[in-house]
This record gives C-alpha cells, sequence and structure tokens, in this order.
C-alpha cells in the first residue's frame, strides 16, 4: 500500500530504475534485479486507482511517501516525478461526484 499525504492505494513496482549510494545520491547500479535493506534506489511505482501527487519540489506535503505491507513500513521516499496518465482502476465515489459535476 503507498500512503501519501492521506490516501491509501494498493500499488505495484513496475521498475527498478537504479541503485544509489545513501550518502552521495550517486548511481552505483542501472536496472538492479533486486534492492536490500538501508538500499537507496530510484524505482517507479503504479498506482491501481488514480491519486494526487505532487513532486516533492513542487510541493513537499504531496511529494513524500511510505510502502507499507501488513502494517509495517517497508519503504519511505520522495516522488522525483509524475507520469499523468489514463486511469484503468476503479475510482472513488467521490472522484464519480466531481466528475458529473464538471
Amino acid at each position: 500500500v503507498l500512503d501519501s499525504h492521506t490516501s491509501h492505494i494498493a500499488s505495484k513496482f513496475t521498475e527498478i530504475k537504479q541503485k544509489n549510494d545513501k550518502r552521495t545520491g550517486k548511481m552505483l547500479e542501472e536496472n538492479p534485479k533486486e534492492i536490500k535493506t538501508g538500499d537507496a534506489s530510484l524505482c517507479i511505482l503504479k498506482p491501481t486507482k488514480p491519486m494526487d501527487v505532487e513532486t516533492f519540489k513542487q510541493y513537499a506535503p504531496l511529494g513524500r511517501f511510505a510502502v507499507r505491507d501488513m502494517k509495517q513500513t517497508v519503504a519511505v521516499g520522495v516522488i522525483k516525478s509524475v507520469c499523468k496518465g489514463e486511469s484503468t482502476g476503479k475510482s472513488t465515489k467521490t472522484a464519480d461526484k466531481a466528475a458529473k459535476a464538471k
């Protein structure tokens, strides 16, 4: 589950782009097969439902996230970029009402 601000939406790690040094931020490995506890990385996450987030530079509170599994925090980080696309999953009731109002 990806938690960002007040939203809690199931998400999937689609790709691990690179593994970085925790202190300097320099790239250590490109397209690693796995990351371990304590590693820093750049990953692509895809939520199952539409989600309101911003990049950390634009608006910090909406640019932070936590990944939780069984109520235990697995990963934390900041959002570097956002790819806006067509929503393929279900939308919430509030989103449906907002769309009808327009």
